[in-house]
């Protein structure tokens, strides 16, 4: 190592105890697949000096800690046979707990041990909750059992999970006071191992990026680029906060929560989940995207229970396409690589995506000698801000963001800058300057998972890509993708006309259109107080057709009453208030009497024409019923239509009003539909498999009027009307 540049001398002098010289980790790392927090916990049990003499005796100890404790993949069998021999031995492994339900009891395994059949105490996993869901590094000493009677070979006597013990988040912040930003962003590279002056700034942002779901909370990116980058170190190597896990391993049970354990799955143990080469996950079970999609969009999911968690979600991959020709196709993007699982809904769910493709190969070149904070002291100081920091107001205040930014954009890039100061400004508030930079980064990385969904669409849902900020001075600023600026076929993709459009034969003409000027828009909303259909004719009218979200004309809407006898066929819940649907984005159901199978499955279908409309957004239930045992059995039935419909990004709220007795639906763009017999106007299938079952316009009605007698009272009949 050449003598202590400047940043060094500020380091020793601010963080002395907490910091390691990075070439000693390089010598010691090569040849092993230690993860680096284990090495430098080493390092700073035996080499805390700069004479050079007591630091060459420290490497030898760490060398011969390594070469006593820890276990090769390829010496599981010797390392097994000291144990017996000497009786116990301590190793530095990575252990598992698992519950075995078959036996009713724990056992642990150690990786790299190769065995998966030691005994272990309760003190230990009621302790170390992460020892049961992805397993945690530590000194583990394993004794032999010399009790023949006994179904194992080995227990755990001791075990020391190899972490920082404390952490002082005042005097790491207060340390940060020493050094002006560059500084401490050069500071971060060099405690990730890597030498600044050999970076551009920019890359060094993509670096810092890289960090940000490892200190905010609820966090998803993406990143694809070449082999060999380094994509993956950071989850798997970097922090004992952050698990990588394989596609094989993308299982319900396993990510969010086991029902026959009854425990949460890795999102509610680790701050960061990652998925490495995320290009080959399988997903055996569709339910595990379902629930993906609902615990990016709010950190919580519903399996039978409400789990709430803050761990972030990283998306890693590789990308071997040509970047400057996907931006310049037409029938490719850059999330080609992803399975076809991680749809639309996931993709928006990205706050943003790093461009993988700037960032340097894996070299010696890049590798710093000098001084940098020893890695688990730094990933305490980010677990701390992940648990205990919040800097989204502070950003919500400060920001100001352009009128192409939508509900999903402003998230994810107020988040992003969240991040950055969490990272970069631990001990306050950036400049102007520096706080339009990180506005710029971000907003240039949502962009790019916003133009990418905009060309697979075939509307103009993500048309809106010119996103920008207002700087400091009043100036609107438009952010670009450095990749795609230029590129026609990213900026302007062609749309393909619907099949029996007007100009569109065939069904598949490209059109060309204005950017951020969507073509197709709804029927204008009533313009009339708040609104209901009068059905008191004798025979149905004709209800006006549902009006598709493509057709620009409007159609004049009316009070209607309808009259629906008894075993009348024809009439469905689109057909009758499909058309009052347009421009509500809200709905209100009152009806008591959702609790039986085919009622729910009547609700189903109503929720279903709802979503025809395009526009609705929010679902309420108010309903009531009879006994405990009926709850229940509802309250189940509803979870699944809940989850769906999230999926939708449309909510559904129940509630409970067991003195309930009217029947009516009302929309938020005035329109009311009160309807006699409520949803339950159709006759119980006698069974499920016969003509009517589920297409409601081959279903026979239940008479909506008593056949003797008056159609008086809104009991009585099914009507549309507007309010006063």
């Amino acid at each position: 190592m050449n003598a202590p540049d400047v940043l060094d001398q500020k380091l020793i002098a601010t963080f002395d105890g907490k910091i390691v010289r990075k070439d000693l980790l390089h010598r010691i790392k090569k040849g092993t697949n230690v993860p680096t927090f284990v090495l430098e916990f080493l390092l700073a049990r035996f080499c805390a000096s700069d004479d050079q003499a007591e630091m060459d005796a420290g490497m030898e100890a760490v060398l011969a800690t390594l070469q006593d404790n820890y276990v090769r993949p390829d010496e599981a069998n010797a390392a097994q046979s000291k144990v017996a021999t000497k009786g116990k031995h301590r190793f530095i492994d990575k252990v598992h707990v698992s519950y075995v339900e078959k036996e009713k009891r724990h056992w642990a395994a150690l990786e790299n041990f190769n065995s998966r059949r030691i005994a272990i105490g309760e003190k230990f996993y009621r302790d170390n909750d992460r020892l049961l869901e992805g397993g945690i590094w530590a000194e583990v000493t394993v004794a032999h059992n010399d009790i023949e009677e006994d179904d194992y070979a080995f227990y755990i006597e001791d075990l020391r999970p190899i972490q920082l013990s404390r952490f002082d988040f005042e005097r790491y912040a207060q340390g940060r006071q020493t050094f002006g930003r560059d500084e401490w962003i050069d500071l971060i590279m060099r405690s990730v191992g890597l030498e600044p002056t050999k970076l551009s700034h920019r890359v060094k942002l993509h670096f810092i990026a890289r960090l940000a779901p490892l200190v905010e909370p609820n966090y998803n990116y993406i990143e694809l680029g070449p082999r060999g980058t380094g994509k993956s170190y950071f989850f798997s190597g970097f922090s004992p906060y952050a698990t990588l896990i394989s596609g094989g391993q993308a299982t319900k049970a396993t990510l969010f929560y086991n029902n026959a354990r009854r425990k949460v799955g890795l999102v509610g143990y680790w701050d960061t989940v990652a998925f490495d080469e995320v290009g080959g996950i399988k997903i055996r079970d569709p339910d595990t995207i379902q629930i993906m999609k609902d615990f990016m969009a709010n950190g919580r999911f519903s399996r039978g229970v409400e789990v709430i968690a803050d761990a972030s979600l990283s998306f890693v991959g590789n990308i071997d396409l040509s970047v400057q020709q996907v931006v310049n196709s037409t029938e490719y993007d850059l999330f080609q690589p992803l399975p076809v699982e991680l749809d639309l809904a996931v993709m928006d769910r990205f706050a943003a995506y790093i461009p993988g493709w700037e960032m340097p190969k894996n070299s010696s070149e890049f590798l710093t000698d000098r001084y940098g904070f020893i890695t688990d002291y730094l990933a305490e100081a980010f677990h701390y801000q992940f648990s205990h920091t919040n800097r989204y107001e502070e950003v919500s205040k400060r920001i100001r963001l352009g009128q192409a930014i939508e509900g999903r954009d402003e998230k994810g890039i107020k988040k992003t800058v969240c991040a950055f100061l969490k990272i970069l400004h631990p001990d306050g508030a950036p400049s102007d300057t520096e706080f339009e930079e990180y506005v710029a980064y971000a907003i240039e990385c949502r962009r790019r998972v916003k133009e990418q969904m905009n060309k697979r669409k075939p509307d103009d849902e993500f048309a809106r890509i010119a996103l920008s900020y207002v700087s400091a001075s009043g100036e609107e600023v438009v952010v670009d993708c450095p990749e795609s600026k230029d590129a026609l076929a990213t900026q302007q993709p062609a749309r393909r006309r619907l099949s029996g459009q007007k100009g569109a034969p065939g069904g598949d003409e490209d059109l060309p259109r204005p950017l951020d000027k969507p073509t197709i828009t709804a029927a204008p909303v009533p313009t009339q107080p708040d609104t209901a259909v009068d059905l008191t004719a004798d025979t149905v009218p004709e209800a006006p057709a549902p009006i598709a979200p493509d057709v620009a004309t409007a159609v004049e809407l009316r009070e209607q009453h309808f009259t629906i006898l008894y075993d009348d066929t024809g009439h469905t819940y689109e057909s009758i208030m499909g058309p009052y649907l347009q421009g509500a984005t809200a709905v209100i159901i009152e009806d008591p009497y959702i609790r039986l199978q085919h009622q729910v499955h009547n609700f189903v279908r109503f929720c279903e024409t709802l979503l025809k409309s395009g526009t609705i957004k929010y679902i309420t239930l108010t309903t009531s019923y009879d006994d405990n045992a009926q709850l229940k059995d509802f309250a189940e039935k509803l979870d699944d239509l809940k989850q769906s419909l999230l999926e939708l990004d449309v909510v559904l709220e129940v509630q409970l009003n067991l003195n309930l007795h009217d029947r009516e639906i009302r929309l938020d763009n005035g329109w009311i539909i009160k309807i006699g017999r409520g949803l339950d106007f159709y006759q119980k299938p006698g069974s499920w498999y016969e003509v009517g079952a589920n297409d409601f316009s081959q279903a026979n009605s239940v008479s909506n009027t008593r056949k003797s007698e008056p159609t008086d009272g809104y009991r009585e009949k099914c009507a549309v009307r507007e309010t006063n």
